[in-house]
């Protein structure tokens, strides 16, 4: 039977999704009670557009199996994708109370939290995935984020500089520490990370433009014009390159 199984497979990693269903469906004439099969056969069902179909056999391995964690996430994922965040979040919710240990789960159920803007939720369960993996990196920085839309730019810093630790290849993670020490009134931090924004990424567009602001918020005026021109020249709104010219002419109008 494993070879029917592994024939299944190589017609899935082909992108035989339909051929892949029909062997998948031999295989459940022999292994009517196998939960991996279902959830193998609901994967080809998303992959073809059958999400029905796809839903009802995810259903169906979660009744055989309702420890199997990856069938938890994979129709969790498949609500998601529709925009169904409430059943998104039950099917988590029911993953995590069966598998109190995975936190992989409780990790996609605070991040569909932080979806659903349930703020003290998500830091519950990112509490719990940090106690458990205290080097969760990817944890730390959506914590970051959830302390940051709460007004909590210390707890903010705190987390993302904790990434910078593990990461110096992130583009986005200097830009929230940067967003974060600017909105802690810590301007010289913000600059410092906008600028390493853009080192890491000298096509980010939005640290020039931010980067410009708080040179000239504090008198940099040349420093200011650099970056509002290196924004001016990439491929941006027509309308918005035009208000950035004027701004740069203004700007030369007091040196």
């Amino acid at each position: 039977m494993s070879e029917k199984i592994d024939k299944a497979m190589s017609l899935f990693k082909e992108k035989k999704y339909e051929e892949c269903i029909d062997a998948f469906s031999a295989v459940l004439e022999s292994e009517p009670d196998n939960a991996d099969v279902y959830n193998n056969m609901a994967v080809a069902y998303s992959c073809v557009g059958k999400f029905e179909q796809a839903e009802n056999f995810f259903v169906k391995a979660l009744e055989l199996d309702p420890q199997l964690a990856q069938a938890y996430i994979n129709l969790s994922d498949l609500y998601y994708k529709a925009g169904d965040l409430a059943s998104a979040v039950g099917t988590l919710q029911r993953g995590s109370y069966e598998l109190q240990d995975n936190l992989t789960i409780a990790h996609l159920l605070a991040r569909v939290y932080i979806d659903d803007q349930r703020w003290e939720d998500a830091i519950e369960e990112l509490d719990r995935v940090l106690e458990g993996e205290p080097e969760n990196y990817d944890a730390y920085y959506d914590l970051g984020h959830v302390l940051f839309e709460l007004g909590d730019y210390e707890g903010a810093i705190s987390n993302f500089e904790n990434v910078t630790e593990y990461r110096q290849d992130s583009e986005l993670l200097y830009y929230s520490l940067a967003q974060a020490y600017e909105s802690n009134n810590e301007i010289d931090k913000a600059i410092s990370n906008y600028l390493k924004s853009i080192a890491v990424n000298d096509k980010f567009t939005l640290a020039y433009k931010k980067v410009g602001i708080l040179f000239m918020a504090r008198n940099d005026y040349e420093d200011a014009i650099e970056y509002f021109e290196e924004y001016a020249n990439f491929d941006i709104p027509e309308e918005e390159k035009n208000n950035i010219n004027s701004l740069i002419e203004r700007i030369k109008q007091k040196i």
